[in-house]
């Protein structure tokens, strides 16, 4: 056999026999022999995992980060100029900056690792002409498969014997009802993996009925190996935040490149000697990187993160708390994220009246009409009310939506199968689309409340049976010849049928699954008549079934809008179904869905030019929500993507935001997310996004507060030694400002709460720079005025020599005062401080507190006087001081009120 999976055969097409032969394999299964031989050629039926990246290459790829090696070569050449304190603070930095980034990387090296959870221990196949139990692992293409209700399917096949075979595949569909399989061969041309009813795949569960297949396709062959190929093959995107980070701190080192070769040289000129130059020079490196900014973004992510845990959504990748700020489109699956992934009854459509199921659960008793096609509906069914399954329900979806209605109106499934038992059946099948069931009544001497229901139904008294019919109702009413209104049976006419007909197809095009319902009664001589049945029924009605959308996903959807976030449906169901579940949402208007089909046959210009106007795709394979996600993101948009199946891994990881379901979701799905809903609540990403939006606003906040203090110091470094003076700072001090006076209240900035408008507004242009919107002259102006101020003050104090020996440490407070009045400005971007409630961020306010304390600690404390070469301050120059602070707060309180009279809404 040289031929294997559907990379080279398509199988579906083949009748059973032609699978068989093409397989070389035969119904009695393959000779043991040959079996080895194949697995010998094909290997064991495991997912493959390709090597993991070693913990030392995460590790490396921390510390190759721009910023932190320009923090190393600080403590290099700290420590060969024996300034040994600074060397060892900013190598702490260096230390934690690089465990959290690696520990956040190592933790996401595990999503192959669930998808090789997926295997089935042991399965059942026919080899040597006899039945077999084998490990899952010895499958090879060629055995003969045999499956039942419950199994997990092991590998793909083609079915070449079904018996009222269903199969759930939503994990690779996103399909939330149940397929019938069969054995025919399908016709030529391109179909998607739903479509393939007489296939099964790997993964997927069988809910119903029997079947026997033979093996097309094991280990990455299948279509779940086919994902893993592809997670594998997808390369991590950079979030926003950190391609904004390293292009900040690839500007920043060419900026304290120019800065050390300016100063080194103009020191150098004044005839300074070679230590004097290199401790110029690494002064200029600290004041031109802030070295507590990495940290400071760590905290606020991680800050962050642990905000939207209280809210259900749990985040495995720290830079997604930003990313979510700035998603502009989220890709949503159907099924389990828009709906709740549970067949309800809706309505139900009797002949000349229709209720709603609210209404059918008050109006069964009045109705005998209703109550008998409730019965039906309970009865004939295989459908199991238990209160530990999932939805209560053990068994098909669509049967459990009927159980739970009759149940609703008070109908007891156990006394109903006691008082009418089942003793004959017709089971399901997909050319037939119904099945039947057979009960015997009981007597009327019993005294049961039964017999009215009946009689009005038609039931003279002789008949002992009752035979229940429910399936689809175009093939139904064809084996109708009778019809129930108002407890009176009449002949069913052609036009009735077609009114009944047209019914079913509009609700169909509503997204709404229908199954008719009929009845007829029966002698005891017709029980050895199956084919009989089916003849002469009497039709009772329609029940309407949907998959509900979730009530709050419909405001969510709004929500997004309303932020100028774009909601996309991408899903495995069908366009009719997908259409009528987006227009509920109110997602779109529209009736335009692109399918599968559709985007196999476009290039790629077309599906650039059609994604813009399209917010619906159905039958979609894993490729293809690839291929969409490209496409929007070859667009420049901030693409989030929700799912829950394995078929979802590979688009949840592409995408810049995975969000997988907590509940509902794979292991998969999980370990290639970026974010997890613990409630499987689309409402839940919307809180996400704002909460994501308040902590990006929050990290330019305090970006420009950093950045404005590094400038503020570079004008001293700068400035200083053109006005003849000393080095105004010294490392140490600067080290200092930058982690200290820097670092506690841009930490403290975080906990700022959300602008008044940061859901009324479209995101940020995902391609802008992290100076845009006028950041960048911000920190320029403030940071010119405050290294001015503190430069001048230490210039008064300095006077040449000649004025009080106090004049360092004047220039290092006063840079700390400065500072710490702006943080308390940077707040709001136009709010004034004093209109704002000083106590809705009360970190902050602790923040500038604690430094200003350990300022005065610095220089009132002996021994910190030694370290950081401080000179203890006499009030009145403690005071200056505190007057250049209120000389800030004005300058930036004029420019809000500026703003304010312009109405200019200039947000962070």
């Amino acid at each position: 056999m040289s031929e294997q999976g559907h990379g080279t055969v398509n199988w579906h097409r083949l009748d059973p026999t032609g699978v068989v032969q093409k397989l070389q394999s035969s119904d009695t299964g393959l000779a043991s022999e040959e079996a080895r031989r194949r697995y010998a050629q094909y290997g064991p039926n495991e997912l493959i995992e390709k090597g993991k990246r070693k913990a030392w290459r995460i590790l490396l790829a921390q510390v190759k980060e721009v910023m932190i090696l320009i923090l190393l070569a600080a403590v290099v050449i700290s420590a060969a100029l024996q300034e040994y304190i600074d060397a060892v603070v900013i190598f702490v930095i260096v230390v934690l900056n690089t465990i959290l980034g690696f520990w956040q990387e190592f933790k996401a090296e595990n999503a192959m690792a669930a998808l090789k959870k997926m295997t089935v221990p042991n399965v059942r196949v026919r080899r040597d002409g006899a039945e077999q139990q084998i490990s899952a692992k010895e499958l090879v293409p060629g055995d003969i498969l045999l499956i039942e209700a419950g199994n997990i399917v092991p590998a793909d096949a083609r079915l070449i014997a079904a018996a009222n075979l269903k199969v759930q595949e939503a994990a690779l569909t996103g399909e939330s009802e149940s397929v019938d399989k069969d054995t025919g061969a399908l016709p030529d041309g391109e179909l998607a993996l739903a479509d393939r009813r007489n296939m099964i795949y790997r993964g997927t569960v069988v809910t119903y009925g029997r079947g026997e297949a033979v093996v097309t396709g094991t280990a990455m062959q299948t279509e779940l190996g086919k994902i893993a190929t592809m997670l594998q093959d997808v390369e991590d995107e950079r979030t926003p935040l950190q391609r904004r980070l390293a292009k900040l701190g690839r500007s920043l080192a060419m900026a304290a490149g120019v800065l050390i070769i300016m100063v080194a040289g103009m020191i150098y000129l004044q005839g300074a000697g070679f230590k004097e130059m290199f401790m110029t020079a690494i002064s200029m490196a600290v004041a031109a990187v802030p070295e507590g900014l990495p940290a400071v973004v760590t905290i606020a992510l991680a800050l962050g993160a642990q905000q939207m845990l209280k809210k259900n959504a749990l985040i495995r990748q720290l830079p997604a708390v930003e990313t979510l700020g700035g998603v502009t489109v989220i890709c949503s699956d159907k099924t389990g994220t828009l709906t709740q992934n549970r067949m309800t009854v809706s309505d139900v459509v009797l002949p000349v009246r229709r209720y709603s199921l609210d209404e059918a659960v008050a109006e069964h008793g009045e109705d005998a009409d209703l109550g008998l096609l409730l019965l039906a509906g309970m009865l004939c069914n295989d459908a199991v009310i238990d209160e530990n399954a999932q939805n209560g329900i053990l068994g098909d979806p669509t049967e459990g939506a009927l159980v739970l209605a009759a149940q609703q109106a008070g109908l007891v499934q156990r006394d109903l199968q006691a008082m009418l038992p089942r003793v004959r059946e017709l089971p399901f099948d997909s050319e037939r689309k119904r099945m039947s069931t057979v009960h015997a009544l009981p007597s009327p001497s019993q005294g049961t409340t039964l017999h009215p229901v009946l009689t009005a139904a038609g039931n003279q008294g002789h008949a002992d049976h009752l035979v229940l019919a429910k399936g689809a109702t175009d093939g139904l009413i064809e084996v109708c010849s009778r019809i129930l209104i108002n407890g009176v049976v009449q002949p069913l006419g052609q036009k009735r049928k077609e009114e009944i007909s047209a019914e079913n197809t509009a609700m169909a095009k509503k997204g709404i699954r229908v199954l008719g319902l009929a009845y007829r009664l029966m002698d005891v001589d017709e029980l050895d008549q199956p084919a009989r049945y089916e003849e002469d029924l009497v039709f009772l009605g329609m029940a309407c079934m949907l998959d509900p959308v979730r009530p709050e996903a419909i405001e969510s959807v709004r929500l997004c809008k309303q932020a100028g976030i774009r909601p996309i449906m991408i899903t495995g169901d069908h366009p009719l179904t997908a259409v009528a579940i987006a227009k509920n949402l109110g997602l779109t208007t529209s009736d335009t869905v692109l399918t599968g089909q559709d985007l196999d046959k476009m290039t790629v210009d077309a599906l650039s030019a059609r994604i813009k106007e399209v917010s619906v795709f159905a039958r979609v394979s894993p490729k293809h929500k690839m291929v969409i996600i490209d496409a929007l993101q070859a667009q420049h948009e901030i693409v989030s993507m929700t799912g829950d199946g394995v078929n979802d891994a590979p688009a949840l990881k592409s995408a810049d935001i995975g969000v997988a379901m907590g509940i509902t979701g794979t292991d998969v799905s999980k370990e290639s997310s970026d974010m997890v809903l613990l409630d499987d609540n689309f409402a839940t990403i919307v809180a996400a996004v704002k909460e994501g939006r308040r902590i990006y606003d929050n990290i330019r906040k305090f970006v420009r507060y950093i950045l404005t203090g590094n400038a503020g110091e570079i004008v001293v470094m700068l400035t200083g030694p053109l006005m003849g003076m000393p080095l105004p700072l010294l490392p140490i001090q600067i080290l200092w400002i930058n982690l200290v006076t820097d670092g506690v209240p841009a930490v403290a900035l975080g906990f700022e709460e959300a602008e008044r408008d940061v859901m009324n507004r479209p995101p940020y242009n995902p391609r802008e720079g992290i100076f845009a919107r006028g950041l960048g002259w911000q920190i320029l102006v403030m940071g010119l005025i405050i290294g001015l101020i503190s430069v001048g003050t230490g210039y008064w104090f300095w006077d040449g020599g000649t004025g009080s020996n106090a004049w360092q440490t004047m220039v290092f407070t006063m840079l700390t005062f400065c500072q710490m009045a702006y943080a308390l400005c940077v707040r709001k971007q136009t709010q004034s401080l004093f209109t704002q409630s000083w106590l809705s961020n009360p970190m902050l306010l602790l923040a500038i507190g604690v430094t200003l304390a350990l300022q005065l600690i610095l220089i009132y404390v002996p021994f910190f006087n030694t370290v950081f070469r401080t000179t203890p301050l006499r009030p009145g120059e403690l005071g200056i001081c505190a007057v250049g602070a209120v000389v800030v707060l004005l300058i930036t309180e004029s420019r809000k009120l500026f703003l304010r009279s312009k109405r200019i809404e200039y947000h962070a």
